[in-house]
């Protein structure tokens, strides 16, 4: 009795490599030749996930991340316990998918790190900071801290919320600013609803954090609030 073959044969006998390996090096040559942009958000996702899961046709995963987060940012920086969720994604694969989310967060803080000046580089601020927090499903508050020639002292996460708020104290922010001999900072929060206008008690906070720090000769250059829907300045809307 001939034994039974573990996949599909040619006519010549020989086994057929699987239909999706095909399928990966026609991705992969798209993206060698045309780079990102020419491809989907589940395809761009398929190539996360093409080495955590060798043997696998990922196009039904990838499909599946897309349509339960929305897009690939929302699927990179989703929280793993969500992630776990999704029926086919193990540990490996869920480790590649946030190792895109840390990538992307190292490589925009490198770029206000090497500049000469924080404000020089406002976009890459925005950048950074809407790398680091715009995704995620808790309230957290950032600061930045910065010398007299505006160059980045530290940046610290100093409270993490519910998914409306975060518990800021304002002595704090500014003992803190004093502890690194900062003279200016960024604030910097999410609203993981997406919107990022400011809210009352946003605007009524950071004139609180400003009321100490000023006669201490720390200054606040701004409150930057982020979400998925884009980024909004307390200064640029010169609500302080």
């Amino acid at each position: 009795m001939p034994a039974k073959s573990d996949g599909p044969s040619s006519s010549s006998g020989f086994s057929e490599a699987p239909h999706y390996h095909g399928h990966r090096e026609r991705l992969r040559e798209r993206f060698r030749e045309a780079g990102a942009d020419a491809l989907s958000d589940y395809e761009l996702l398929e190539m996360v996930l093409f080495r955590a899961l060798p043997r696998r046709d990922v196009k039904p995963l990838a499909k599946a991340l897309i349509a339960k987060f929305g897009s690939f940012a929302e699927v990179v920086h989703a929280p793993e316990l969500r992630l776990k969720e999704v029926s086919g994604l193990g540990d490996s694969a869920i480790t590649e998918i946030k190792l895109i989310a840390a990538t992307a967060s190292r490589v925009a803080k490198g770029r206000i790190s090497k500049e000469k000046t924080v404000l020089s580089s406002w976009s890459n601020v925005i950048e950074y900071c809407r790398a680091a927090m715009a995704f995620a499903d808790k309230e957290q508050f950032r600061i930045l801290f910065l010398d007299k020639r505006n160059q980045l002292i530290a940046d610290e996460l100093q409270q993490i919320g519910t998914v409306d708020h975060t518990p800021v104290y304002p002595r704090e922010v500014v003992k803190r600013a004093l502890e690194l001999s900062a003279t200016a900072i960024i604030l910097v929060h999410n609203h993981p609803s997406g919107d990022p206008t400011p809210s009352t008690a946003d605007i009524q906070m950071t004139k609180s954090i400003m009321s100490i720090s000023s006669p201490l000769g720390i200054s606040v250059h701004d409150h930057i609030i982020v979400g998925k829907n884009g980024h909004a300045s307390l200064k640029g809307m010169r609500l302080i």
